[in-house]
């Protein structure tokens, strides 16, 4: 499966050293969707790279975006990686209505911005021994986005094309911007 991952990258890093598209900076994590930095590092990937991209820029609605709102503390810039996620690993599918009733999780569950809910489902997922499990973007429900349990993930990714820096230039970052409302 291809999935999409914005990171902060320090363009020199390679797979799981800080910077590299492998990392997760389990240190900052708490405050996002599905973290549970005590008990896994969270991968958000996506199934589509504009998805990835939205998710990125998403703070940026209804203001303009330029090339230097991608750039870190420390020289680090965001940028779009291809990665390959075997067949082997282990997926939930939060939008099968099946898994959503064998989980007792509504809909609205699942896509609720109240991060206790939606960590709470995560942590749940993670305590079954799954290596992630997909849902919609809460952005576009077209898009498919995922959340990647990384120790569990690791064994079944890999990197599939050099990361990319996100740039205004970037056609990803100009549909994610066209689809969101961001001005270029």
């Amino acid at each position: 499966m291809r999935l999409f991952r914005v990171f902060s990258s320090t363009r020199a890093a390679a797979g799981r050293r800080r910077g590299g598209p492998l990392f997760v900076a389990r240190a900052l994590q708490g405050a996002g969707r599905h973290d549970a930095p005590d008990k896994y590092g969270a991968w958000y990937c996506a199934r589509e790279a504009v998805s990835a991209v939205a998710e990125a820029i998403q703070f940026a609605r209804g203001q303009s975006l330029e090339d230097g709102d991608f750039v870190r503390v420390g020289g680090r810039v965001l940028a779009l990686v291809e990665l390959r996620l075997g067949d082997a690993a282990r997926l939930v599918d939060l939008d099968d209505p099946a898994e959503l009733v064998k989980r007792s999780i509504r809909p609205s569950e699942a896509a609720s911005g109240r991060r206790s809910v939606t960590q709470r489902i995560a942590s749940a997922l993670f305590d079954e021994g799954i290596t992630g499990f997909s849902w919609w973007s809460t952005l576009e429900a077209e898009w498919t986005n995922l959340t990647l349990f990384q120790e569990r993930a690791l064994p079944f990714v890999s990197v599939a094309e050099r990361p990319v820096p996100l740039s205004v230039e970037l056609a990803e970052v100009r549909e994610a911007a066209e689809r969101l409302g961001v001005h270029i």
